[in-house]
């Protein structure tokens, strides 16, 4: 098998494993609990949420796991809502977001929300200066993704974050594909709300986390005990948070190496399919791009069969967002950057890691080659 969706999901590495199996079998404690064996469970949830807060340059008192980067994204939207719909109820997003977030402002504009959606330029760049004019005084909370897990595009967080705070606007940024691909560091980028998960960079599926400014108190998204410190409820998942916090100290300590690597490769492969691909194009930002996506359109291609294509092959890409499988329509983000629905529909995307390899990429590449002309 030659695995190329990294960006909908990753394998559990060795390391995350082994620190893991003791949570699921003798160490299998509540941590609520005030015995040794649950104080053992809250010491190691403990030591999560250190090395998590360590990634981003956060405390750790701001960092509240949840069971998704979903969860967390609706947490940040629906609590910043609550709290302050009574100073306004503008928000400021894109159109280019994970639907964890569009599907959520949907929801709240059901509520009274007013809901501006901002479109990126062709290369799926927002730009600061739109969202800045985007801000008025009823404006709350402006959402824009770290870097977009369809193009692979990386936004200009920093710029929006600093105008954000200079107009007293809260700024979230859902970073489910960026953190630990890519530094990030929520005092100089100005993030009052982050979200992420687990499973994208070697950790375990079933995990998030919410970054929450100090200060910044919004009330719980679920309701019941009095676990993450009264704001989540819910029995933690000891195991699994552990998996995330080894996951996310590796990621930090390997981000140079593993992006140079993976940036190597990544380059090396849309040079190879524009290559050999008559007509193919880049979606998205050539420069300001995650280490792993290549994101290619292939002129009067049937993207759908390609995928079947190469999944015969056992190889495994996507031709949108994981979360989007199964529909018919053509990517939001792919039509939002200008894209007709024949070009979207003409797009994969394959998201590397820095285990893949050229010959992989070659086999690939090939096969690519050996359906088109089938089909020719």
């Amino acid at each position: 098998m030659i695995y190329m969706d990294n960006a909908a999901t990753t394998r559990l590495i060795p390391e995350v494993i082994s620190e893991m199996i003791p949570y699921l079998q003798e160490e299998y404690g509540n941590a609520s609990a005030l015995y040794p064996l649950g104080l053992r469970a809250r010491d190691a949830i403990a030591v999560a949420r250190e090395r998590i807060a360590g990634v981003i340059h956060a405390h750790p008192g701001e960092i509240y796991f949840t069971g998704s980067g979903t969860e967390a994204d609706n947490w940040a939207l629906c609590g910043v809502y609550e709290k302050l719909s009574h100073r306004g109820n503008h928000i400021i997003t894109t159109a280019i977001e994970h639907h964890a977030v569009l599907h959520t402002c949907k929801y709240l504009e059901s509520r009274g929300c007013e809901v501006t959606y901002l479109n990126p330029d062709r290369e799926g760049i927002v730009s600061a200066s739109e969202v800045e004019r985007a801000i008025r005084p009823e404006t709350i909370l402006v959402s824009v993704m770290c870097a977009n897990n369809e193009t692979g595009t990386i936004e200009p967080v920093r710029a929006i974050g600093e105008i954000c705070h200079a107009h007293g606007v809260l700024f979230h940024t859902d970073a489910v594909q960026a953190f630990g691909h890519i530094p990030i560091d929520v005092e100089a980028d100005h993030i009052d709300l982050l979200s992420s998960s687990g499973h994208k960079l070697n950790g375990p599926k079933g995990t998030g986390f919410l970054y929450m400014r100090k200060g910044l108190k919004l009330k719980s998204f679920i309701h019941g005990g009095g676990q993450e410190r009264g704001r989540r409820a819910g029995t933690e998942n000891v195991a699994g948070i552990v998996g995330y916090g080894v996951a996310a100290q590796l990621a930090a300590e390997h981000m140079e190496a593993y992006a140079a690597e993976t940036e190597r490769m990544r380059d090396y492969m849309i040079e190879s399919l524009l290559n050999a691909v008559p007509g193919a194009a880049l979606n998205g930002s050539r420069t300001h791009r995650l280490p792993n996506n290549v994101n290619i359109r292939m002129e009067g291609v049937d993207g759908e069969q390609l995928l079947l294509h190469l999944a015969s092959k056992e190889i495994c890409a996507s031709a949108g967002g994981a979360c989007a499988s199964g529909s018919t329509d053509p990517s939001h983000v792919l039509t939002a950057i200008g894209l007709t629905h024949r070009q979207a529909a003409g797009s994969l995307r394959f998201s590397l890691s820095h285990e893949t390899t050229k010959e992989e990429i070659d086999t690939v590449v090939k096969e690519i080659e050996a359906f088109l002309a089938a089909g020719a």
